[in-house]
């Protein structure tokens, strides 16, 4: 059985981007029976650009309200909090003794920062090497990662690899990238990429009217009510086609190029298959929001059946080098 990690960032709700391009597949990922599956919340890694303790303990809640009403069972994962097990903290100090300068100064994460230095803080930094603990931590065998995280997981593997040289052992396990180059790009509400940064998101998770005023606000050309108008380029449209079935799909088309079907009739049909496609999803969203005491208590679970294997690769490091 080969056990698979993957981390989840808690820096904001989590939207339609999130969930049809990382938590479903993941969700679904753990449910294959021949996968240990284990599955945490980076709320660490957060503290570089939030600092609000509020915003922080909202943004917790929140991601893991969701993830859990999108049907992830803590029976089946190994779900947990990150900062909930702080032997990753001690094993980030031991493997940035293995950590060679220009890896980081290298390292996506703070080039793009690098321009303005004075924005950089040291965990921004030295962001990959927490990372690494957050996997090698565990015994991880494969970590799913998009193109984007495929240089942090290679050095993840770099600096297991060193540690392992210098005390001549196996201490760490040397993890596989499992990259899916089929992951979707999901567009958001100006035609971008969806993501928090640009604001472009549409969160299902919001009350009917307030998703439906982030619906009836995607970009669209000026053409008139009775104007053939082009499926393929339109943002509504390529929404649409993510949940649709084909049969809806194809009438959707056919009504753009008749005329007579304006933008509003699109996403009036858009919004009814959110509110439909994500009822149940919203229907338990809006229960562990109203009972953060059951997110607290499933996120305990998890913690509690991760720390024994944390634990015993803390003990492997501290032995191997002399502590």
């Amino acid at each position: 059985m080969a056990r698979i990690l993957t981390g989840i960032q808690s820096s904001g709700r989590q939207h339609l981007g999130n969930i049809l391009g990382a938590i479903l597949p993941a969700i679904e990922l753990a449910n294959e029976p021949s996968n240990d599956a284990y599955l945490f919340i980076a709320d660490l890694h957060s503290l570089t650009t939030v600092k609000d303790a509020t915003a922080r303990r909202e943004n917790l809640l929140t991601t893991a309200a969701a993830w859990l009403a999108c049907g992830l069972d803590v029976n089946k994962v190994v779900f947990y909090a990150q900062s909930d097990l702080p032997e990753c903290t001690e094993l980030t100090w031991y493997l940035n003794c293995f950590t060679p300068f220009p890896m980081l100064a290298n390292a996506h994460s703070f080039k793009d920062k690098a321009a303005k230095l004075a924005d950089v803080n040291a965990g921004l930094f030295d962001y990959p090497v927490l990372m690494a603990s957050d996997i090698l931590l565990y015994d991880a065998d494969i970590v799913p990662v998009g193109k984007d995280q495929k240089q942090h997981l290679e050095m993840t593997r770099d600096i297991a690899k060193a540690l392992n040289h210098q005390t001549g052992q196996p201490v760490l396990v040397v993890p596989e990238p499992r990259i899916d180059s089929s992951v979707m790009t999901i567009p958001g509400i100006d035609g971008k990429k969806m993501s928090k940064s640009y604001g472009n998101v549409i969160d299902i998770f919001l009350p009917e009217k307030q998703l439906k005023n982030q619906v009836m606000s995607i970009n669209t050309d000026s053409k008139t009510l009775d104007e053939v108008k082009d499926p393929d380029s339109c943002t509504v449209v390529q929404l649409y086609a993510l949940l649709a079935t084909a049969d809806d799909l194809a009438e959707m088309q056919a009504n753009y190029r008749s005329g007579g079907y304006g933008y509003g009739h699109a996403k009036k049909a858009l919004l009814d298959l959110l509110l439909s496609r994500f009822a149940d999803e919203r229907k338990r969203f809006d229960h562990f929001m109203a009972n953060p005491e059951a997110v607290h208590a499933a996120l305990k679970v998890g913690a509690d059946r991760a720390r024994p294997v944390a634990k015993a690769t803390l003990a492997r490091v501290r032995e191997a080098l002399g502590y």
